[in-house]
């Protein structure tokens, strides 16, 4: 052994000394530069842009990417982004757009005769730098990317500059005036309704740095140093329109005073919006939209898509899991996305690109990270909004009268804009979106519960009958309803406006809604609910209060799907292949150089104590013998334990999963999971005194299993260990095949009570156990919370605080709540105290009745007499190891009578851990 610890110990050196002198990718370093550029209708504005550009790290001439920032940002929002594609080979320019950071001039919305025209000079700029690869004289290899105001200049560039080669836009507009000013019911922005809310924070962010003085910024303090400087006095114009140009400016005055989009607002936004100039886009493109987005939903990137397609462009769609309103952002997944288009299209490597199109779904959570999963299924084809195939969902409900109230407050809740992302996109998480409807102000439709789940892909739509008079503003909504416990899910928090005429003379009018795209799944049980309200926090809405009716004009809510959305198969990294031939290996290294056969024959020795089961007759065995491959039984200082090793050392005659047979009808049935399995497991204290010391048994279906042992004998350590509430030093528990790990998912087939019962003391017992289940995300339908309220048999008392309980009435809420769902496996620590005998005894049928319909119960008790009663099987522990395992039955008949009277269970558990007298 000596020599194996030299050996490891000089691979751990070479690993380390390797690991320092490696060479690193150099460090992409920027060069800050200040640019003039010209622009204006009339050419005749000058304005400095604040610039850095960092040249690829490997040197050379490079194909180089123009990374624009989001608005408000400037360019170091994207340093960190520059400086990772400067690493991977390109050289790159950040700027700050002109009014932002340090850049002077004023915002003019990503203008074509601002703004394009900087972004314009900037490629000329490129054109003449050394490190630069052209295309021809004049005409740099050039990619540009960006996300929301960084996305839309890279749309309208590639529109007006044929020199542009791939870009990447990212969470941004296709009709600036349809983003403010949305209508559900498909006329337009003249229609609309404005996004108040969005609008506020979007111009807000255009306000004047206030140390800056009259040169806006430039050589102001940013960040956390602006809160220190000294305020300089604004002029007038500055005040009231900030760092916008006043056309701009003028425009957004109007329409916030009166919430509606006139002509002049309509044309000054679109002549900032993409959709009118994309087929003009030759620059093939990859669109990245976010799921999460109220400001720029879904809908602006299909339209998009579908104008730059329409051009003959390659273009590729992606749904993420991010957007204005937060969720995860998924920064590494964009960024291998942005690096494979451009690698393609810019380099030329051959990278491969994504699909036509690409949606993250949720995979769950990873077992042993606990992190969350994302998928990315892709289609070869884009859908569109309305889906490869639609189903009907038919909803109900009687026509109801709603109310706009005075001043349109309070307001009912969807999205509150801007604070996703300042939270860190906290929904992200959960994919939880609660909204809260007012109550007299929404009008509900609801669904039958799914027999199927359904996954909506697409715009769903609706045709609902408005009764009132002259123009009604409405907002509709569909949420995900689980239960009566668990709070309406909204998916993704997105609403969609409409505004409605009834025309003169008539009481009603009929309008077809179409509600905000999503990619969500509605799980079997569950219900859809179609909310329409009559306001919302983030519009305008009419301050003069108003009633109104709604009812369905057709019953069917259309639910657009797409079937060929499948996830790629992913490629299995290098070292999960060799990391096996490494221990492989190292493992012949360890047999050559440090086993002799005298250790092998001890190592074999332990090998055959390890696995603890019965014989084919149901008896302890009791056979001595060499290594012989037959079955060892070791009996000494008066205990005796049953250590049974497979007679055929090929495996021959075995049934599936290593166990033996049993005749009882209690055994395992060949191809059956065994509910639980543990083998070699083994738990330390700080101490280094071992808690559970090698422990390994199993139980099968149908067994009602008492595990046994003095105070400190390790069972309540072992059943933390079958929990996953605590991670063994080695050895591992199995259920039902699936290994054990913290938040495996086969953990939702076991149901537990440990170390006493958890209520909240101020709910009353019904409440605990419902906000116990919904906890677990599962759908109410599954609980059984009748049959599990009648074990716990508490009548009334099920309506009173837990604070109220008794001892035996807090056990037999805790059983019940174990018992929810009717888990395969069940396990109970000290399931009766507190209760009295007859309480006992119901509950010693109850879970003999459970293990007969096929499930399977470990209890830990100290009630000797009544595990005799009730469990078919034990395990006898002490001091942390397995001293005897099997039938009771057949421990009993083995005993020794005594006083007269049979063998008791008690007899046999002193004289086991040898504290008989």
């Amino acid at each position: 052994m000596k020599r194996v610890a030299a050996l490891v110990a000089v691979l751990a050196l070479v690993g380390v000394v390797t690991w320092l002198v490696w060479p690193s990718a150099p460090e992409a370093k920027g060069l800050d530069q200040r640019i003039s550029v010209v622009d204006g209708p009339a050419d005749d504005q000058r304005v400095e842009l604040d610039a850095t550009f960092f040249p690829a790290a490997g040197g050379g001439k490079a194909p180089v990417v123009l990374l624009a920032h989001g608005f408000g940002g400037s360019k170091q929002s994207v340093r960190q982004q520059a400086q990772r594609l400067a690493q991977d080979g390109y050289a790159v320019l950040s700027w700050s757009a002109r009014g932002f950071g340090r850049s002077t001039g004023e915002i003019a919305l990503n203008s074509a005769d601002y703004e394009v025209k900087d972004v314009k000079q900037l490629i000329d700029w490129l054109a003449k730098r050394p490190e630069v690869r052209l295309d021809a004289p004049g005409d740099p290899r050039v990619g540009i990317a960006g996300g929301s105001y960084g996305g839309a200049i890279a749309l309208m560039t590639a529109a007006y500059d044929s020199r542009v080669d791939a870009i990447v836009p990212q969470i941004t507009w296709a009709d600036l005036a349809d983003s403010l000013f949305p209508d559900g019911g498909g006329q337009g922005p003249a229609n609309g309704v404005f996004k108040r809310m969005w609008a506020g924070y979007f111009f807000g962010r255009g306000a004047p740095v206030q140390g800056g003085g009259a040169t806006q910024g430039l050589g102001a303090a940013q960040g956390l140093g602006a809160l220190s400087q000294q305020s300089v006095p604004l002029t007038a114009e500055q005040a009231r329109c900030g760092r916008f140009l006043p056309a701009v400016c003028e425009m957004y005055q109007q329409v916030a005073k009166t919430g509606r989009a006139t002509p002049e607002a309509i044309e000054l936004l679109r002549k900032s919006s993409p959709v009118t100039v994309a087929g003009r886009i030759k620059a093939p493109t990859l669109l990245i939209q976010g799921q999460r987005d109220s400001l720029f939903p879904l809908g602006q990137a299909d339209a998009n898509a579908k104008a730059i397609a329409a051009a003959g462009t390659p273009v590729s769609l992606a749904w993420f899991d991010g957007g204005h309103d937060g969720g995860n952002g998924e920064a590494d997944w964009l960024y291998d996305q942005t690096a494979g288009w451009f690698g393609h299209y810019l380099k030329g490597d051959g990278s491969p690109v994504p699909e036509r199109f690409t949606v993250t779904r949720d995979g769950g959570r990873d077992p042993g990270t606990r992190q969350r999963i994302r998928l990315h299924p892709e289609s070869a084809a884009y859908p569109g909004l309305g889906g490869t195939a639609t189903t009907a969902v038919t909803l109900k409900g009687p026509e109801q009268n709603i109310a706009n109230p005075p001043g349109g407050s309070p307001a009912s809740i969807s999205t509150v804009p801007g604070t996703g992302g300042l939270l860190g996109g906290s929904g992200g998480a959960t994919n939880l979106s609660v909204g809260l409807d007012m109550p007299g102000q929404v009008a509900v439709f609801e669904s039958a519960p799914l027999t199927a789940p359904l996954q909506l892909t697409g715009s769903p739509s609706v045709k609902l009958k408005v009764y009132g008079k002259g123009q009604v503003t409405l907002f509709a909504k569909v949420y995900d309803v689980a239960d009566t416990v668990q709070p309406p899910n909204l998916p993704a928090g997105l609403v969609s406006p409409l505004r409605v005429t009834v025309p003169e003379g008539a009481d009603s009018v009929e309008a077809t809604v179409t509600l905000p795209a999503v990619d969500y799944r509605f799980a079997v049980g569950h219900r859809l609910r179609l909310a329409v309200t009559t306001t919302d926090m983030g519009y305008a809405t009419p301050a003069e209060p108003a009633s109104y009716r709604v009812g369905l004009a057709a019953p069917a809510l259309a639910v657009p799907t797409v079937s060929a959305l499948a996830a790629p198969t992913t490629g299995v990294a290098w070292w999960v292949w060799a990391m096996p031939l490494a221990a492989i290996a190292l493992a012949a290294l360890i047999m050559a150089t440090g086993r002799t056969p005298s250790r092998r024959r001890i190592l074999a020795a332990r090998d055959r104590r390890r696995t603890a089961t019965v014989q084919k007759d149901g008896s302890p065995s009791d056979v001595h013998g060499e290594d012989d491959g037959h079955a060892i039984a070791v009996r000494g200082n008066g205990r005796s334990g049953v250590f049974v090793k497979d007679a055929d050392p090929s495996g021959a005659g075995r049934v599936p999963g290593g166990a033996e047979p049993v005749p009882d009808g209690t055994g395992p049935v060949p191809g059956e999971e065994v509910p639980l399995e543990i083998r070699g497991l083994t738990k330390a204290y700080r101490n280094g005194e071992l808690a559970v010391d090698d422990l390994s048994f199993r139980v099968e279906r149908g067994q009602v299993l008492g595990l046994l042992g003095p105070n400190g004998a390790g069972k309540t350590t072992t059943m933390r260990m079958m929990m996953g509430l605590i991670q063994p030093d080695a050895g591992e528990v199995r259920i039902f095949g699936d290994r054990v790990t913290p938040g495996a998912p086969v953990l939702s087939r076991l149901g537990s009570f440990v170390e006493g019962p958890g209520f909240l003391p101020h709910l009353s017992g019904r409440d605990n156990i419902e906000l116990y289940w919904a906890a677990t995300g599962r759908p109410a339908a599954d609980a059984r919370f009748d049959e599990a309220l009648e074990i716990a048999d508490l009548g009334k008392a099920l309506e009173r605080a837990v604070r109220t309980y008794s001892q035996g009435m807090r056990q037999r809420l805790a059983i019940a709540q174990a018992m929810l769902g009717l888990p395969d496996l069940l396990v109970l620590d000290e399931p009766t105290n507190g209760l009295d005998p007859p309480q006992i005894r119901e509950m010693r049928e109850v879970l003999k009745r459970y293990a007969r319909d096929g499930r399977t119960v470990i209890v830990s008790s100290h009630l000797l007499a009544e595990v005799e009663q009730t469990c078919s099987h034990v395990v006898v522990m002490h001091r942390g190891r397995l001293v005897s395992a099997g039938p009771v039955s057949v421990l009993l008949s083995a005993a020794t009578s005594t006083n007269g009277h049979g063998p008791r269970l008690e007899d046999v558990f002193l004289d086991l851990i040898g504290e008989k007298s």
